[in-house]
């Protein structure tokens, strides 16, 4: 999107409709929930997780604020059916990335060209605002069967502590993800993992370095093994909408001066997976590969360790939960709905660890982690419709 920096901000104006999604959105845009990990100092979420307690409460909502970690609190809500319906949940994020650098202002809220901007209209706070709305609307004055969850969890940028504390709480038969995703159906993405690998050597002088053991040479050695085996992953049947696994050394340290035999190195590497491959697979193969290392040189001193480790995500074409929704697109869109996998992680891969059947399903937009941020107006309204349409569906 180009911005005509002549134009003037056009802000949304108060809605007579309590439930005017856009308006709702615009007013979440409007509270900091900058993430205090990524920046230091950021704001949080417990502003943003009051007004939406405040907000679902007023509706009828049984709301329960989960708080383990102080000042980072996660909003569930929920609508209690009356029995003998699936239950479904709504997920959705309250935090952003941070606001240093952004084109204007990053709490404005307005509509410019029919599209909404500001930090998190993207990423997520219009997905966030047709959440509320769509659920809002969907319980009102219906006695629905199954009960309806809205998890509007905190830390989602960084670590997900949110939705492992929401998931502690309840576990719903299915769920949707509202991340941005253009209002096309996200039915797979990768997982990833991150490891350290650290090389011990001994050091010595430069000029004699058989009196040392070099663990940059050492290292060296994995580096080609770990692009054999990228080799292996490119080369492999790909997977239908995520095509192949990957692996790549992300960071490496080593060594102290030019006239010393390195007596360290270490590595960090990231290895992102396919539905089927679990992070002990990985771990394994990574594990293996360090083996014929100290087999093939007994001086090799190398100690792996997992830093974080999500699973991928994979939600069949011919689910329940897919046709629901697919309907329901296709009823308000007035066209076939789009599928697709994504190559990033997502909170997703969290619900399908539980079993849940999960999907996801967002605003059209972009900017997201960038200069200018914005979602079409477009798509936040017909995606309120289709969650509306896909609860009513599927917890009668």
């Amino acid at each position: 999107m180009t911005l005509d920096p002549d134009a003037p901000p056009r802000p949304v104006a108060p809605a007579t409709d309590p439930l005017d999604v856009v308006a709702l959105a615009s007013r979440l845009i409007g509270i900091d929930s900058v993430n205090p990990d990524l920046v230091p100092g950021g704001a949080g979420e417990a502003a943003i997780a009051d007004f939406c307690a405040d907000w679902l409460s007023a509706r009828g909502f049984e709301v329960t604020r989960l708080e383990r970690q102080p000042g980072r609190p996660s909003i569930l809500a929920t609508v209690r059916g009356t029995g003998g319906g699936s239950s479904l949940m709504l997920n959705g994020h309250l935090d952003t990335v941070g606001v240093e650098g952004y084109a204007g202002d990053p709490f404005g809220g307005s509509v410019v060209d029919d599209e909404l901007q500001g930090r998190g209209a993207f990423d997520m706070k219009g997905g966030l605002a047709a959440m509320l709305v769509a659920a809002a609307r969907a319980t009102a004055g219906t006695a629905l069967r199954g009960d309806v969850h809205l998890a509007l969890v905190a830390d989602e940028e960084f670590g997900s502590a949110g939705t492992v504390e929401v998931l502690e709480r309840v576990t719903p038969d299915a769920a949707v993800v509202c991340e941005p995703s253009g209002l096309e159906l996200t039915l797979a993405h990768r997982g990833f993992a991150w490891f350290d690998v650290a090389f011990i050597g001994r050091a010595a002088h430069g000029s004699m370095p058989a009196d040392g053991v070099d663990a940059i040479e050492h290292a060296g050695r994995l580096l080609v093994a770990l692009r054999e085996l990228a080799g292996r992953l490119e080369s492999a049947e790909p997977h239908p909408i995520l095509g192949h696994g990957s692996v790549r050394v992300s960071s490496i340290h080593g060594g102290a001066d030019a006239a010393t035999v390195a007596a360290s190195c270490r590595l960090t590497i990231e290895r992102r997976m396919l539905p089927g491959e679990t992070p002990d697979d990985v771990e394994a193969e990574l594990r293996g590969m360090l083996t014929t290392l100290t087999e093939e040189d007994p001086q090799v001193d190398v100690r792996l360790s997992r830093m974080v480790a999500r699973g991928a995500f994979e939600t069949p074409p011919d689910a329940p939960l897919v046709r629901t929704i697919l309907a329901a697109t296709e009823s308000v869109l007035g066209q076939p709905a789009t599928t697709r996998g994504e190559p990033f992680w997502t909170d997703a891969g969290l619900f399908a660890d539980a079993g849940i059947p999960c999907l996801l399903l967002g605003v059209d937009g972009g900017g997201a982690h960038a200069a200018t941020e914005w979602a079409t107006v477009a798509s936040i309204r017909s995606l309120a419709d289709i969650l509306e349409a896909t609860l009513g569906e599927w917890c009668a």
